[in-house]
């Protein structure tokens, strides 16, 4: 898969902003469209990852430390796509469609992990 960050034309008073996306971009190591190859489908990863960057939004996240719009290739067509770091990932994942496999083992084992920690 191709991976191609979209960027608008940069404007010198932009150049600190620009540079620290960058850099948040560095720490985000998946892409939501990744979650094609574990069973979902692209409408629910698109409602997935407006869930949770809601979420994020609402809990006093800087979203753009976790969720970077970009464009991917796959099978010689072009789709919008989103890096995620880990926190973008995991709330992706937590947000999907309660019927995946994917999300109910996931939400079961962050819960485990939670709870392993109270004791």
């Amino acid at each position: 898969m191709e991976l191609l960050i979209y960027t608008k034309t940069y404007n010198e008073a932009d150049a600190i902003h620009n540079f620290m996306d960058m850099y948040h971009s560095l720490h985000m190591t998946h892409l939501a469209s990744d979650l094609l190859n574990k069973g979902l489908s692209p409408d629910q990863i698109t409602d997935a990852v407006a869930t949770a960057i809601k979420i994020a939004k609402t809990s006093g996240i800087e979203t753009n430390k976790h969720f970077m719009p970009v464009y991917s290739g796959i099978n010689e067509e072009i789709i919008q796509d989103c890096k995620l770091s880990h926190l973008g990932y995991g709330l992706v994942i937590m947000n999907a469609d309660k019927n995946s496999p994917l999300v109910g083992n996931f939400q079961v084992d962050v819960l485990k992990e939670f709870l392993n920690e109270l004791h």
